[in-house]
């Protein structure tokens, strides 16, 4: 059996704010603001994981209300997260993440992010791969007020044979 999920993270871009990107700094004037380390990409890379696994989310587990997850590292809850959706049975096939902001420039640091997220899911970095992009100056992204990722993730648990569609979708199909 296969699944995907998605995984969408926003964060306000400010100063006084380490830029984390997959665990990874990158110098820049400002940074994520968030109840934790606010790392974009490492929270939309948690929700992609429990969505595909039907898990929850990050919001869920690790509540901005609850103090203790206050300056917590993303990268912890990740592992954290991760290792719930390896308890369920089920092995990362891929992910792919796209970070969007006008600067700073994500290219020079790819390798590292891709590294850094590999190392932490124990999975080679060919299976994890970031893009950077702009939104040409539009929304609040465009506009340098904020960083936004997109992370899709394929997750495959190889003791489940796929179902087939049932009841009134596979009904609904034979009579189309």
């Amino acid at each position: 059996m296969i699944r995907t999920g998605l995984g969408w993270d926003l964060h306000r871009l400010v100063r006084g704010r380490r830029f984390l990107l997959g665990g990874v700094e990158i110098p820049f004037e400002k940074g994520e603001l968030g109840h934790s380390d606010g790392d974009v990409l490492a929270h939309a890379v948690t929700d992609a994981l429990l969505g595909a696994a039907a898990l929850g989310d990050i919001g869920e587990l690790y509540p901005s209300s609850d103090p203790v997850w206050k300056d917590a590292d993303s990268l912890a809850l990740l592992r954290s997260a991760f290792g719930k959706v390896l308890a369920a049975g089920w092995r990362l096939v891929n992910l792919d993440c796209v970070v969007i902001c006008e600067k700073p420039r994500i290219l020079p640091y790819r390798e590292d992010i891709r590294a850094s997220l590999a190392g932490v899911l124990g999975v080679d970095a060919g299976a994890v791969f970031v893009k950077g992009k702009t939104a040409e100056g539009l929304g609040p992204a465009g506009e340098g007020l904020a960083v936004e990722a997109l992370v899709t993730a394929l997750l495959e648990r190889p003791d489940e044979p796929s179902r087939k569609a049932a009841g009134p979708v596979r009904d609904a199909v034979r009579e189309n």
